[in-house]
């Protein structure tokens, strides 16, 4: 019998969805993205630190076993919010963090953060990352994005430095090119990519067959982005209004039947949302929905 939520939601297991490796560990094939963690509002609408680890400690208990987080969600508060839910950790929680980016806010008309990619600061934002969550050993540290000012193998090199001193004890690469996940690999053992990859947004399909190929986990962030706009938009508005589901939950499902090597990370500031993204591992897309959505998909190499 299949265990239900307080909410009578079933929980993920081993086999809804099925397993990915990420570096030693076998996870369940949906995660939760924490970006947006530190705004959640509680069933009252109020948002604060307390909603905010209800909502993670509500996805805990349908199952998933993956957080991914990075030192500038939030300016550092969730990874905080993780800790104050999680720690101290179960043997079958996996929580990933990054550096790369310097911490802040946006300025007017900036689209990113700037990039910080040199050793002496992937150190200090890891002692930072370290405190943050409570932890002696970051479970996967991940580089958040290659900067164009360093050298990549000396990014890189810093995470691998962290591995050998016992501070991080998976790597993995995040908005990477083909040519910048094998230099990667030259140099350490990857565990996972994260990369933007959607149903509408193919560009990364040779990182994603690299990762099937070498037994890398892919972590698709943010599953909507490259659908709204896109001529497959209203194909996958059909098939959602169709099954009964939302768009998020059709693109969630095309990309756990994509490949056995992606884990979806959906993140959300709302506690619905976020078990609406969890039901979407029972959605099973037929053939003729997945063909349909591949006859709609951009042509690969258009955003």
């Amino acid at each position: 019998m299949r265990t239900m939520t307080p909410a009578h939601r079933p929980v993920l297991d081993d086999t809804t969805a099925g397993t990915v490796a990420v570096g030693d560990r076998r996870l369940r094939r949906l995660g939760f993205g924490a970006m947006r963690v530190a705004q959640a509002r509680d069933r009252r609408g109020e948002c604060g630190r307390d909603a905010a680890v209800e909502l993670v400690l509500a996805v805990r208990d349908r199952g998933v076993q993956f957080f991914d987080t990075a030192n500038i969600y939030g300016l550092g508060a969730s990874e905080e919010i993780l800790a104050a839910a999680l720690a101290p950790y179960a043997e079958d929680v996996v929580v990933a963090t990054k550096a790369g980016f310097q911490p802040g806010t946006l300025k007017p008309g900036q689209r990113m953060l700037p990039p910080r990619g040199r050793p002496e600061h992937i150190r200090e934002d890891c002692e930072q990352s370290l405190r943050r969550l409570k932890t002696d050993c970051i479970d996967l540290y991940q580089v958040h994005v290659p900067d164009p000012g360093v050298p990549w193998a000396e990014t890189v090199g810093a995470f691998a430095d962290l591995q050998r001193t016992g501070k991080v004890r998976l790597i993995g690469v995040s908005n990477v090119t083909l040519d910048q996940l094998r230099e990667a690999q030259r140099i350490v053992e990857v565990a996972s990519v994260q990369n933007r990859y959607s149903v509408g947004d193919r560009r990364s399909e040779t990182v994603l067959d690299a990762c099937e190929r070498d037994g890398i986990a892919f972590l698709p962030w943010a599953p909507m982005i490259g659908v709204e706009g896109r001529p497959v938009a209203p194909v996958v508005d059909g098939i959602a209004a169709a099954r009964g589901a939302s768009g998020q939950q059709v693109a969630l499902a095309w990309l756990l039947q994509r490949s056995p090597s992606i884990l979806p990370i959906p993140g959300t500031s709302q506690l619905t949302h976020a078990d609406d993204n969890v039901d979407a591992a029972w959605l099973r897309l037929t053939d003729e929905e997945l063909s349909r959505l591949d006859i709609a998909r951009p042509v690969q190499g258009q955003p």
